[in-house]
């Protein structure tokens, strides 16, 4: 039965407990990424999951490390342009030492200045296999593209100049600015109890400062395009439209219609892009939301001699299923997503994170249950109507390596 508390600082607590379960997953979630940073300190909040990992609570680097792998867990965080996630992995005997260690990590940090002067070298060199891996770089060129001028075009990793301004104080005023309680959920699955849960969070992340982060500035979509024509052995095509946000009603038949058009080996780019003209050795579409708005994207290695063909034809098939998706296609992509869904849901992972997602995306849980009636409820003339609304538009473009 899932349960929910808020501390008295704004923070939410949801526990999932599963029975039958050893294991716990907990995962510690605040509504803030790189799209809250300035120009000037972009990559900064990736920078400070880095840097937390550095030394906090009076462990060290290296005694942080130790302390949950010796109870046979795992550790971790992540950044993204919403949200940042601390998360811990455990046998149910160490649930505490899980909500210690991720309390230390944010509330209780080092920031060392030599430390952060080793970590930006690291940081540099992740900056710079993404940019030497072109499958991995075009998505932040699409996106600086789609997001032209604003902070959620700029990369999550910063750029040198921008990583090697940071400085200790930075880390600690955005810890101190954009870690409230009423931004973030604490989320534990398996192997849990709900009171002792609320009691831990209470001892370790009781000292995080009340209220909510400002909602970052609101995007805009812009169609602008980046062509880098350096020869590589394959291109990299994408492209992107505007496309409704998390908290839009037309999200979901947005979803479907991603899906439809290119979310599998059974969609209709796959099949025509692939299948039966042979010019892209992958090529799928999906739909990323953000809180304001989202992109439906489309992505394609190819050849570099077949780029320019490949280009068109998605474009073609993309204004086909608007026109002409069917029954048997909506009723495929319906169950993929509950499929999916109730996959995820059987790790204790998967329940952690849907639940605080949720949470700090709508305010409440969506079920399962109500997702099934809310895809049902969805029309074959919605999916072609929310396809259509969102290919009206001209698209942000970035590609790598196309054929002049």
């Amino acid at each position: 039965m899932t349960a929910i508390t808020q501390l008295a600082n704004g923070l939410t607590v949801i526990t999932r407990p599963m029975p039958g379960l050893e294991t716990a997953s907990i995962a510690l979630f605040a509504g803030v990424g790189s799209r809250h940073e300035t120009e000037r300190l972009n990559g900064l909040a990736h920078l400070f999951e880095h840097m937390v990992f550095k030394g906090a609570g009076g462990r060290s680097a290296r005694q942080i490390s130790e302390a949950i792998e010796d109870v046979g867990g795992e550790l971790n965080a992540c950044t993204e342009r919403d949200q940042t996630s601390f998360t811990a992995a455990v046998l149910s005997d160490h649930v505490g030492l899980a909500v210690e260690l991720i309390g230390d990590l944010v509330c209780r940090p080092a920031f060392d200045a030599s430390e952060l002067e080793r970590e930006a070298e690291v940081v540099l060199q992740e900056l710079a296999e993404a940019e030497d891996t072109p499958s991995d770089i075009i998505f932040d060129h699409l996106w600086s593209q789609a997001f032209a001028g604003q902070a959620l075009g700029r990369s999550i990793l910063g750029s040198e100049e921008s990583v090697r301004a940071i400085r200790t104080g930075d880390l600690f005023a955005w810890r101190d600015e954009h870690y409230r309680g009423g931004s973030m959920v604490l989320s534990a699955a398996g192997a849990v109890e709900h009171e002792a849960v609320v009691a831990l969070a209470e001892r370790h992340l009781a000292t995080l400062a009340a209220g909510a982060v400002p909602a970052a500035p609101t995007a805009r979509f812009t169609a602008e395009s980046r062509h880098e024509r350096a020869k590589a052995e394959q291109a990299q095509i994408t492209l992107a439209y505007e496309a409704p946000g998390q908290k839009d009603a037309g999200y979901l038949a947005a979803r479907l219609f991603a899906d439809i058009a290119g979310g599998g080996a059974s969609s209709r780019l796959f099949q025509s892009v692939r299948e039966e003209r042979g010019l892209a050795y992958t090529v799928s579409a999906g739909l990323h939301g953000h809180d304001d708005l989202g992109l439906l994207h489309v992505h394609a290695a190819t050849a570099r001699k077949e780029g320019k063909a490949a280009q068109v034809l998605i474009e073609e098939v993309l204004h086909e299923t608007a026109a002409g998706l069917e029954q048997r296609e909506l009723d495929r992509a319906r169950i993929q997503i509950r499929a999916g869904q109730a996959m995820a849901l059987e790790t204790p992972w998967g329940q952690a994170a849907q639940a605080a997602r949720q949470w700090l995306v709508h305010g409440r849980l969506i079920g399962r249950e109500e997702l099934a009636d809310r895809l049902a409820a969805l029309s074959v003339e919605d999916v072609r109507d929310a396809g259509a609304r969102m290919l009206r538009g001209a698209p942000a473009r970035a590609t790598f390596g196309v054929a002049a």
